[in-house]
């Protein structure tokens, strides 16, 4: 899938936006990492904004491996996955804002 560079811009300034970006490049690397199993959480938005292929049909099963490699790292597995689960949640809720505020400036042709 290729992906504009405007598409990346929306994500400027974005809370947890570098970790988005960095999960960006893992997934389409196929490198395990918890950024890629948080994008992977992120999907529905992301495609919409055309930063990633459509939705799959099934769960894929991106919390459990993000919370099985929280573990694998050590303590407070539970604690840091429910960090990381807010931090992706602040990062959708400016996105929503973000394109809801796009879409108004943008012109009706």
């Amino acid at each position: 899938m290729k992906t504009s560079i405007k598409n990346y811009e929306i994500l400027a300034n974005l809370p947890g936006a570098e970790r988005v970006l960095e999960g960006l490049d893992d997934y389409r690397e196929n490198r395990i990492s918890m950024a890629a199993c948080l994008v992977r959480m992120a999907r529905p938005r992301l495609s919409k904004i055309g930063l990633m292929d459509s939705i799959p049909l099934q769960d894929d099963g991106a919390e459990l491996e993000l919370f099985a490699l929280l573990k694998h790292e050590g303590n407070q597995a539970h604690s840091r996955y429910n960090a990381l689960i807010r931090e992706l949640v602040s990062f959708e809720r400016a996105l929503d804002h973000r394109t809801a505020q796009s879409r108004r400036e943008r012109p009706e042709i």
